[in-house]
């Protein structure tokens, strides 16, 4: 991603309210199409990561600025989507200011957050040239961590350095250099389809739905008890008192309904599976 200066900012000052929206909205799509071009890249970052949690690895995000914050949402949506450890996404965010230049912070992160050969490290960078984020990285190559890079910036430093470079080719922004518009948008849409990737493929969603979904309040409960008697075709009632029985957990009261199981005989099939509830159903052999 450059600076470069909008073909349309001589006149952004002067446009309408709804001009200027529609400018904004305009680039916005554009920044989606763009990350189009990298799913072949994103595919295969899905396989590898997915294949190294199987493992017992971890995924470690690293940015700071925008791309920090979109990096911290990313991870800390994980848990609650997909029912995985919250342990096992983990967002590493250098403050705004100096502390994006300070390449040795990185480094000292990177060491802090225990990385082995079995984990992934994704340096999120709009520019591709973020200190901190190479210094993580640097850190990274000496752990044998496998290293993805989510960039605006083709052909940037970052991307070289990267076993998997995701480089969506934004273009200008309407406000040059404002990493927080179609940058961002780029970067959160890339984040959206390597997170929800990686666990579809490990089996924590189920034909399209949140199976790992958390039941900390009324709506999650509410959604849960939908799900179940959606999934088993059981009455309201049934799903509610499996529901009960599982501690909340959709997986464990599926599994009881359709297997006709014990609350402790679907725990076991579904550690069994490692948390696939398609492969502790037999509908698909679990690896």
């Amino acid at each position: 991603m450059s600076e470069e200066v909008h073909r349309h900012a001589a006149r952004l000052d002067s446009m309408s309210e709804v001009e200027l929206l529609e400018l904004m909205n305009d680039e916005d799509g554009n920044a989606i199409a763009a990350v189009r071009a990298q799913i072949p890249s994103l595919a295969h970052a899905i396989d590898q990561i997915a294949g190294r949690i199987k493992n017992g690895g971890r995924l470690h995000y690293f940015g700071s600025g925008t791309s920090g914050r979109l990096a911290t949402l990313d991870a800390a949506e994980c848990a609650p989507t997909f029912g995985v450890d919250p342990q096992l996404v983990i967002a590493h965010a250098a403050a705004d200011g100096e502390a994006e230049d300070d390449r040795d912070l990185g480094v000292s992160d990177a060491r802090s957050a225990g990385l082995t050969t079995r984990d992934t490290l994704v340096a999120v960078s709009a520019s591709g040239s973020t200190a901190y984020v190479l210094g993580a990285v640097e850190h990274g190559r000496t752990s044998g961590v496998l290293i993805v890079a989510v960039t605006c910036a083709p052909g940037s430093m970052l991307g070289r350095v990267a076993d998997i470079a995701i480089e969506v080719a934004v273009g200008p922004e309407v406000i040059a250099g404002s990493t927080r518009l179609k940058a961002g948008t780029a970067q959160k849409v890339a984040l959206n389809m390597l997170s929800t990737g990686v666990f579809t493929r490990l089996g924590h969603t189920y034909r399209g739905r949140m199976v790992g979904v958390t039941a900390a309040n009324a709506k999650q409960r509410g959604r849960a008890l939908r799900l179940v008697v959606d999934v088993t075709g059981a009455g309201e009632t049934a799903a509610s008192d499996a529901l009960a029985q599982a501690h909340g957990n959709a997986k464990i009261a599926i599994l009881m309904l359709r297997c006709r199981l014990s609350t402790v005989d679907a725990e076991a099939r579904l550690s069994a599976a490692r948390g696939d509830l398609a492969a502790a159903l037999g509908e698909r052999r679990h690896a």
